[in-house]
């Protein structure tokens, strides 16, 4: 364990932004998941707002610095083809 006081608080601001990050992914795949569940139910209106608050959210995630900018736009690629070839 640490004991200098700055390294007391590295770890400290660590453990926080750890349990942040893993919330904002943790709400991401359930998202994520729900939009691929109505896909393949065939619920294309429903799928069609669930792609949009999937992009919100991916946006909002690499904006944070969450997941890398490359990612998001891989991960929003992928749900746009998948919504597309449902239709």
């Amino acid at each position: 364990m640490a004991n200098i006081k700055s390294a007391l608080k590295r770890i400290k601001v660590t453990r926080f932004k750890t349990r942040k990050n893993k919330m904002i992914i943790s709400s991401l795949k359930t998202s994520i998941r729900r939009f691929e569940d109505s896909v393949k139910a065939g619920k294309f209106d429903e799928a069609k707002a669930l792609y949009e608050r999937v992009t919100s959210l991916i946006d909002k995630a690499a904006a944070k610095g969450t997941i890398h900018k490359n990612t998001a736009a891989r991960k929003k690629s992928r749900l746009s083809k998948k919504l597309k070839a449902a239709i």
